[in-house]
């Protein structure tokens, strides 16, 4: 059983992984290179500071510590202990898988970047769902982002979709543990749906 979906796995990455050329190389590139997105991280930040002050520097502390966790749960502990090889370093795929821009680490059970970007898009979304229901839109920049995993040669589906799994159940309980603590040191949940209430005067 577990032969038939690991070779599942891999027909489904070669399928994926064969639609490719020139223009999309140099787009995937830059989508799934880590500090592409630091400016956009630092706009979310600053975006949520400025409206809500002390209390959104707390809610955007609780989404860095989900996304720390859902790196560690995944590059600290996933990966060297199950060491699965990456889709670039397996010598049954050699010739068949379209690399980018290197290979990377050696393993890639489960996927970092499927587990931090759905760890940021739960635990945000979750957070700000009291101001805009716009951040629902991460989950479409997550599988974007995930996608280019594939893309680029080194994960396979099945690193992203336990990745993406990890992440999103990391994000939905640190966002329950934060809403316990704070309302415990608060008097309230310190999260966009209390305080919006509150300035409202509900």
């Amino acid at each position: 059983m577990i032969d038939t979906l690991r070779e599942l796995d891999q027909h489904i990455f070669i399928f994926f992984n064969g639609f490719h050329n020139e223009f999309f190389d140099v787009l995937m590139y830059w989508i799934t290179y880590k500090y592409t997105w630091f400016p956009f991280y630092l706009v979310l930040i600053l975006v949520v500071v400025r409206r809500y002050g002390w209390q959104g520097a707390l809610m955007m502390l609780a989404v860095l510590i989900a996304v720390g966790l859902a790196d560690q749960a995944t590059s600290g502990f996933m990966k060297p202990y199950f060491g699965r090889l990456r889709p670039c370093y397996n010598p049954d795929l050699t010739g068949l898988v379209h690399v980018v821009a290197g290979c990377g680490g050696r393993f890639g059970f489960a996927s970092a970047h499927a587990a931090t970007t759905f760890a940021l898009a739960t635990s945000l979304y979750l957070m700000m769902r009291g101001w805009t229901h716009n951040f629902v839109y991460l989950y479409i920049w997550s599988f974007i982002v995930s996608y280019s995993r594939i893309y680029v040669g080194v994960h396979y589906p099945a690193d992203l979709l336990v990745g993406a799994a990890i992440g999103s159940a990391i994000g939905w309980l640190v966002y329950l543990l934060y809403v316990w603590i704070t309302n415990k040191v608060f008097g309230y949940p310190v999260q966009t749906r209390y305080i919006e209430d509150k300035r409202k005067g509900i």
